[in-house]
């Protein structure tokens, strides 16, 4: 290495007196070089601040010399980091919705609702028509009419073989005893259970006789097999092809047979009436955890939201109120224990919603009507302190603009979480696809689910809807099934202490607004 210097000549005894009283002991190697410094001072100073001792050699100078080398100058303006390679500027995402709920686009929802006058068409309400007596007669009436109702409309699916009776099926199972020789049977289940091998097992019963059934649990891709696993729901109107054993005692299906749904087509209502339909249910005014606050703050919006200046109609499937008597303690958990001063101020607040709203109020399991289903609509004696509501009964068909509603309170939900295993609470809306492949609300007879037995089963979907709402269990949900729009609608009472001792956790306060032009579905949050 070059000296950095200009050469002089010094005293060496002077240079190798500094460098051995700093600790160095310079070789021979190096003598001229340190001559050739111009200040050894230097070179000693920077073996102590780097605490260099020992040898002086090549290596050890070069690295001396090293440290004597100016520094540059710290710039006290400028701050110098590292360059990294360059990152794509990130897009920008939307914010969740509480709840997860889904966003939804204004332009969806495209009339204001004030430029249209009211069209609702009630198809069915039990409203002044319930006949049953309750008779034996009248049950087996509404199950025969039941059973002629399903039965044609699963003939209209199609079926592999024309279906026979029970009682012929049985007479001729010599006939029907291989796979190969198979025949059809349209009945009500019975008794479905699972057995140990995780078959199921049930009786199928028409107006000729019954005869016992298994459903195999086998190829795991085969559809069967999602009702082996679910379940079958007792009175269910099902229809099963097989073949009996070779004891003629039992039948094993190979095809079960529900009224067929692939895709509804739904109907629309025309582009000038392009209004929008809105869904709540489960008030229970007059409980203490009624939600007030937000059934106000729900109000100003109504007001003032744009999207609430589209919605024609307001559909309540169902408890407005909390009622008087419905369960042992109740007083104990009631602001208002008088009845009519429940439905009094259930009117009142009703009447705080915007002139251009028509609000249908449908009867639940907590209010002044039969418990029995179908329910009539409310007395008019409880009526007199509404001037914006139509009274119907529960369930409800009807029509907003030629898009066919479908509502319904809910109570058998609680049926369907018993009886299927693919159902629960926290998921009501396994429940409403299971009514619509079953089209009936409530089949079991003798659950959880009171049922008038009138002389026609009304509790029969017979036609399809384009819009199908429940409520009662204080969920939440909107889904596309099947071209059916599921609408579960939200409760406006807080955590009771009986769903606090079972660990569930509703979804109050959600409305949920429907257009009935578009079918585009928003969910708006009072919480």
């Amino acid at each position: 290495m070059q000296a950095l210097w200009p050469v002089s000549e010094a005293d060496w005894s002077t240079i190798y007196q500094k460098v051995t009283q700093a600790g160095l002991l310079p070789g021979r190697s190096v003598r001229e070089r340190l001559l050739e410094l111009p200040d050894i001072d230097r070179l000693v100073d920077a073996a102590k601040a780097i605490g260099k001792k020992g040898i002086l050699d090549e290596s050890a100078l070069d690295a001396l010399l090293i440290e004597m080398e100016p520094k540059p100058a710290k710039n006290t303006d400028k701050v110098v980091a590292r360059t990294i390679a360059p990152v794509s500027t990130p897009e920008p995402t939307t914010a969740a919705r509480i709840h997860d709920l889904d966003h939804y686009k204004l332009a969806d929802f495209p009339m204001n609702a004030k430029d249209l006058d009211s069209e609702i068409n009630v198809h069915f309400d039990i409203t002044g028509k319930s006949v049953t007596e309750g008779k034996k007669e009248d049950i087996n009436s509404c199950f025969s009419n039941r059973l002629k109702q399903i039965r044609k409309m699963i003939l209209d699916g199609g079926l592999p073989n024309r279906p026979i009776s029970a009682n012929d099926a049985v007479r001729q199972r010599r006939r029907f005893s291989t796979s190969d020789d198979t025949c059809t049977i349209i009945g009500l289940v019975n008794g479905p259970r699972t057995t140990k091998n995780g078959h199921l097992i049930f009786s199928i019963e028409d107006n000729s006789g019954e005869l016992t059934c298994l459903l195999s649990q086998r190829d795991e891709e085969s559809e069967n097999q999602e009702i082996v696993h679910a379940g079958l729901m007792p009175d269910d109107v099902i229809g099963v092809s097989g073949h009996f054993s070779q004891t003629g005692d039992l039948f094993y299906c190979e095809n079960l047979h529900f009224p067929p749904l692939n895709q509804h087509q739904r109907r629309s209502s025309g582009e000038d009436q392009a209004v929008s339909a809105a869904f709540i249910s489960d008030l229970h005014l007059g409980s203490k955890t009624f939600l007030e606050s937000q059934w106000h703050k729900m109000i100003r919006w109504f007001n003032e939201d744009p999207l609430a200046q589209t919605i024609r109609y307001l559909v309540i499937s169902g408890d407005g109120v909390d009622g008087v008597g419905i369960y042992p303690g109740q007083e104990k958990e009631l602001n208002i224990s008088d009845l009519f001063n429940q439905y009094s101020r259930l009117g009142e607040m009703l009447q705080e919603l915007p002139d251009w709203v028509d609000v249908l109020l449908l009867p639940g399991n907590h209010d002044a009507v039969r418990p029995a289903e179908p329910q009539p609509a409310l007395d008019p004696e409880l009526q007199t302190d509404y001037n914006n509501t139509i009274f119907v009964g529960n369930p409800c068909d009807f029509s907003l603009h030629g898009v066919r509603v479908l509502s319904y309170h809910g109570v058998s939900i609680m049926d369907f979480v018993s009886s299927l295993r693919t159902v629960t609470f926290e998921k009501p809306e396994a429940a409403m696809r299971a009514m619509i492949d079953r089209r009936h609300l409530a089949p079991s007879w003798g659950g959880k689910t009171p049922l008038s037995p009138e002389p026609e089963d009304r509790l029969v979907i017979s036609d399809i809807p384009d819009i199908f709402v429940t409520g009662h269990v204080h969920g939440h949900h909107t889904e596309n099934y099947k071209g059916v729009n599921l609408v579960h609608s939200s409760t406006w009472q807080d955590q009771t202490s009986y769903q606090r001792m079972l660990g569930f956790q509703p979804k109050p306060c959600i409305l949920t607004v429907v257009n009935l032009h578009t079918h585009a579905t928003a969910s708006i949050p009072f919480v």
